[in-house]
């Protein structure tokens, strides 16, 4: 309520009164504005506590709104890029490794004049076993998760991190030089099952879904 309020109420209440000469109405009415007037100076200290009209983002001009929001999307660009960079990076690893692990690679060195190594066979073997550090379920479970800290439990975020991802996968297919092994294959659908799976915790609908 503001000063023309308080002063309607306090002529509202006079007028009530106007023919009443006790004393003590009297005393009543100027305890009663009084009233009045803490409660209009509390209302107005707890609105500027919240700051509703206190935001800084309520004095932005026009230009500073827009810088705001291209940087927004320049960060998000760059998040986008780095789960790029990271699931070409993983799958490229993964696919060298499972070549590794196969009996092919390993006769094509021996053709070649080199020894085979036994040990480098079983490790890498090992890496990309179910359990095993180039296996499905690791490698799927670090390129979602990585992509669940970017987008921050954000679901328009984490569906452009879907995106990011299969650019990724492309990006790596075509390093690759041809299609990517079959273990690779297994993990891009592990962390799109992973996305769905994201998407209905929260109650959406995706275009797959429809």
């Amino acid at each position: 309520m503001g000063i023309t309020g308080v002063n309607a109420t306090t002529a509202a209440y006079a007028a009530t009164y106007q023919d009443t000469a006790n004393t003590k109405a009297a005393s009543e009415k100027k305890e009663t504005e009084q009233t009045t007037g803490a409660v209009y100076e509390k209302t107005s200290s707890d609105s500027k506590d919240k700051g509703i009209y206190t935001s800084d983002k309520l004095k932005m001009t026009a230009e500073q709104r827009a810088e705001v929001v291209k940087q927004m999307k320049a960060d998000q660009e760059k998040r986008q890029s780095q789960l790029v960079d990271l699931v070409n990076k993983m799958l490229g690893d993964q696919a060298k490794k499972f070549t590794e692990a196969s009996d092919d690679f390993w006769a094509t060195l021996a053709k070649g004049g080199f020894s085979v190594d036994a040990a480098a066979k079983k490790e890498a073997q090992e890496a990309i076993s179910e359990d095993g550090y180039y296996g499905v379920k690791q490698t799927s479970e670090r390129i979602f998760d990585f992509a669940s800290a970017l987008a921050g439990d954000d679901v328009e975020k984490m569906k452009k991190m879907e995106d990011a991802f299969e650019k990724g996968f492309k990006q790596a297919t075509k390093a690759w030089g041809r299609d990517l092994p079959d273990i690779s294959n297994k993990t891009y659908d592990a962390v799109k099952d992973m996305f769905s799976n994201y998407y209905e915790s929260k109650n959406v609908i995706t275009d797959d879904q429809e």
